[in-house]
């Protein structure tokens, strides 16, 4: 089994924490693409359910490993709550509206 510890250079607490935050704010722009498909939904276009369903069960899965873990993990959390959030809007729009 490989050590990956061994081989991952020493990088300082601040930068990883930039570095969570800055894919936090990617994944929240990800996100945004879903407003257009809510609005696709709402004008009588629905798309498919699958892969914002994925999404719902995905961010919630993060959003819950970042709650629960001993030193909460903020990034995670945040960018997994908008993603569930608007997920769940685009489920609903497309099998409702």
């Amino acid at each position: 089994m490989i050590n990956f510890r061994i081989m991952s250079p020493k990088v300082s607490k601040k930068i990883v924490d930039r570095i969570g935050w800055l894919a936090s704010f990617l994944a929240i722009l990800m996100f945004f693409s879903y407003l257009d498909q809510i609005r696709l939904n709402l004008a009588g276009r629905p798309g498919s359910i699958l892969l914002p369903a994925a999404t719902v069960v995905n961010c919630l899965a993060w959003f819950s490993y970042g709650f629960l873990k001993e030193e909460k993990d903020w990034p995670i959390m945040a960018c997994n709550f908008l993603g569930f959030i608007v997920g769940l809007v685009t489920v609903f729009t497309a099998l409702f509206a």
